[in-house]
């Protein structure tokens, strides 16, 4: 089971793009991920959200299973984010579903520890969410155990939002204490990722940026993930 996760995790290069499917146009999803994998996304980001933990509500496992059954989405990287309110009640839904991550917010009402077991056990990589208001430290007990911290630098919720500066220095704190501890830590960044704050984040420590709006509304979105990727200020 962890010879599947380490071999995923020995994929993984530094400043990676995942193209959240909430920028798309969420008429055509499956031609939207084909089309964001196509043009250069290295993964292809899954927001879930159930009108609980955040007031949206958006796709389910279903509609998951169906993207990744498009032959291009065959081999390509489910990253999966669960806003929802008991995500210990989802894991075995979105295992089935084809992802490859599935991220929960260490704020919700699902045991953080026990969650990450259950998606070990389904031979998945672990990644745990916090919200801009949330400070690193709440994190820290659960790194030697993670594959990836993923940083909301927007609230959860909705795309679109413009970033928020002060989560700076919360992913610097985190990249910190994983280099003691878990040098091998990813850090996903999520909320406002564009071209000119790509370069503020990898400067911090992300070593994934999510966006949406930014990539999917963008004229040219080959060149677009290009900049995001190469962009060191």
């Amino acid at each position: 089971m962890f010879n599947i996760i380490k071999e995923k995790r020995e994929k993984i290069l530094e400043t990676k793009i995942s193209a959240s499917l909430l920028g798309a146009d969420l008429s055509n999803l499956g031609q939207e991920a084909a089309r964001a994998v196509k043009l250069g996304a290295d993964w292809i980001h899954f927001d879930v959200m159930d009108g609980c933990f955040v007031e949206n509500i958006s796709f389910g496992a279903p509609v998951q299973k169906s993207i990744r059954e498009n032959a291009l989405m065959e081999n390509h990287f489910i990253d999966t984010h669960l806003m929802v309110e008991r995500p210990d009640s989802q894991i075995g839904f979105f295992a089935e579903s084809g992802s490859d991550m599935i991220t929960f917010h260490i704020e919700s009402k699902s045991d953080t520890d026990h969650t990450i077991n259950m998606i070990h056990r389904r031979g998945i990589m672990a990644g745990l969410a916090i919200k801009p208001s949330t400070p690193a430290e709440s994190v820290f007990p659960f790194l030697e155990k993670l594959e990836s911290v993923l940083v909301m630098t927007v609230e959860p919720g909705y795309g679109g939002q413009g970033f928020l500066n002060y989560t700076l220095p919360k992913i610097k704190e985190i990249r910190k204490k994983a280099d003691e501890i878990k040098p091998s830590l990813m850090i996903e960044v999520d909320g406002g990722i564009n071209n000119d704050t790509a370069p503020l984040v990898i400067a911090a420590g992300a070593d994934i940026l999510v966006s949406g709006t930014y990539l999917f509304n963008a004229r040219n979105m080959m060149d677009a993930i290009y900049r995001l990727r190469n962009n060191n200020g």
